[in-house]
């Protein structure tokens, strides 16, 4: 199944198992010379005869494309390397190449990281010690390894379909997620850097200090454009202007109510204040909470401590193996 939005963009719906995120919005640019396959799903059975299906009905086969990552998110990334032809290639953020890195054993850099400061946060052992399954983003991600993966720089313009869309980074979501955007037409490709019917997860990332004043930055650089039509990368389009307000102002309520958290309960923990903060989430308590949707939630409470830490805002000190906060 696939939908024409624009001329030569196609909409192919990759449907995501047990995620919230219900289906990813992987695009096609079809081009007599070269076609642009625009994010694939996670690397499961159901994504990978999903996104086939549509590729098979626009008459497409994997070697007439190259394959464009918005982020290195596995409901984006994770299919691209199991689906590349031989001579084609995958390009992504020359920063979200970086996410690739492993240690000597193998094991992604960030994924090492991400358990150590989710030790420093206080997050139980039980989802620590099972975070391979329990967090999408490992457990879906490609285990291929590619040598076809290329990073490229802020600014790079690609050529498909009668469109020249610039790489644009848009840094916050992952450190170096990228939209692309086509001047002439006003289209835009928004990733997950704006969406319209959920807010995207802004989380705390090992090699940046200030995941969300990135991210914020990037929402008002994007709001200069010229945009007259937005494709993002979960479920509907929408009023491109008035949603970037709305994302500001969300995480203004946000960084006011994890403030006030702090001011009124000192000494709490990154998991204790997490567990403080409203959620829209069918659940009655923290206690409750899905531990998949902990992971995002820590995580994003992460980067909103980050950034008011760096604006003077609240300070921390080690109790032992985790971090208490305070206001500043």
């Amino acid at each position: 199944m696939y939908t024409e939005v624009a001329k030569n963009i196609y909409r192919i719906p990759v449907r995501l198992p047990d995620s919230p995120l219900k289906v990813l919005n992987s695009y096609f640019v079809k081009d007599p010379v070269r076609s642009l396959l625009i994010d694939t799903g996670f690397y499961t059975a159901v994504c990978k005869e999903a996104l086939m299906t549509g590729l098979d009905m626009l008459e497409v086969k994997p070697d007439e494309f190259d394959i464009f990552l918005t982020h290195m998110h596995s409901d984006h990334a994770g299919l691209a390397a199991d689906i590349i032809a031989d001579g084609k290639q995958i390009l992504l953020s020359e920063r979200d190449l970086r996410l690739l890195d492993t240690t000597d054993d193998g094991e992604r850099i960030i994924w090492a990281d991400l358990a150590r400061r989710f030790k420093e946060a206080d997050m139980p052992e039980y989802i620590i010690d099972n975070i391979n399954k329990i967090n999408p983003a490992i457990a879906f991600s490609s285990p291929t390894e590619s040598t076809q993966y290329v990073g490229v720089p802020d600014g790079t313009m690609i050529r498909a379909g009668g469109y020249t869309f610039r790489c644009t980074l848009t840094a916050g979501h992952t450190p170096g997620h990228m939209c692309l955007w086509d001047e002439d037409s006003g289209i835009i490709f928004t990733g997950d850097h704006v969406l319209f019917d959920i807010t995207p997860n802004i989380t705390s990332w090992a090699f940046v200090s200030d995941s969300l004043g990135n991210y914020l930055d990037s929402l008002r650089a994007v709001s200069k454009l010229n945009v007259k039509l937005a494709l993002p990368g979960h479920r509907n389009t929408g009023d491109f202007y008035a949603r970037i307000d709305e994302l500001l102002h969300h995480h203004d309520v946000r960084l006011a109510e994890v403030e006030r958290i702090i001011r009124e309960c000192p000494g709490l923990t990154v998991y204790e204040i997490a567990g403080r903060m409203k959620w829209k989430i069918r659940t009655d308590s923290w206690a409750e909470f899905p531990a998949a949707q902990k992971i995002f939630a820590v995580g994003e409470c992460m980067s909103h401590i980050d950034y008011q830490i760096l604006r003077g805002k609240i300070k921390n000190h080690k109790d032992g193996a985790v971090y208490r906060y305070y206001s500043a």
